[in-house]
């Protein structure tokens, strides 16, 4: 597997340089989540980064490579909705089974 050493900003991690592993395009992922373990032996922290690009070559606005930003509000989606992704059930209000969180006759 390929490695790519990627610069993290921001956070915990800020000025640290870490291999990341490429996937089969060439780029490092959108997300990199980082475990870190509790003290008292809780669940571990999350620490969520997204890639940005690292910058553009000043003639041809050519792309320059990959870094990692902190995100503090954790994980959110990018806002992509596919055809084949299951719905969204956030959404709904209620204990009911039926879409809107209407009750619907097998909960009575």
């Amino acid at each position: 597997m390929k490695r790519e050493d990627t610069p993290f900003v921001g956070g915990p991690l800020d000025g640290r340089v870490l291999p990341v592993l490429l996937g089969m395009t060439g780029h490092p992922p959108k997300i990199y989540k980082v475990p870190v373990p509790a003290a008292d032996g809780g669940p571990p922290t999350v620490l969520v980064y997204r890639r940005v690009q690292a910058g553009q070559s000043a003639r041809l606005g050519l792309h320059q490579g990959w870094k990692y930003e902190y995100a503090p509000e954790g994980e959110t989606g990018s806002g992509r909705k596919w055809p084949w992704s299951k719905p969204d059930t956030s959404q709904r209000t209620g204990h009911g089974g039926a879409p809107g969180g209407a009750p619907d006759d097998a909960d009575e």
